[in-house]
């Protein structure tokens, strides 16, 4: 079974893309903040991590990188409603994320999530 890493700080929205991904099938390990996120990744293998930009402790960008550090071949998504600051070119966000906008449709990111991992 695939494994993902979600950290989002809104407590709705992490439990509403939880229980969707999970309904998908997969595996799902989902935090508030960067910093646990990061700290469970430090201990187990994931497939993809999923994570918001904007949340305290440690960003989304600042988490990815640090993950991509740990895991070359961890597959990175953020899902955010300031694309444009993981889209920056001075961004520390590894290139090969995928970034998906917020408000987003579930379906939407069940599918993307199928795609990504299947590549």
């Amino acid at each position: 079974m695939q494994r993902i890493l979600l950290a989002e700080d809104d407590e709705s929205m992490r439990r509403f893309l939880a229980r969707a991904l999970e309904r998908a099938g997969y595996e799902v390990r989902a935090f508030c903040d960067g910093a646990q996120a990061y700290k469970c990744l430090r201990r187990e293998p994931f497939t993809l991590l999923l994570t918001d930009i904007v949340m305290p402790e440690m960003d989304g960008i600042e988490l990815a990188r640090r993950a991509a550090d740990l895991d070359p071949d961890l597959k990175i998504m953020f899902i955010t409603g300031f694309a444009a600051v993981a889209l920056h070119p001075e961004s520390t966000a590894p290139r090969n994320a995928k970034i998906l906008s917020k408000p987003i449709h579930l379906r939407h990111l069940v599918d993307e999530v199928d795609r990504l991992l299947a590549a």
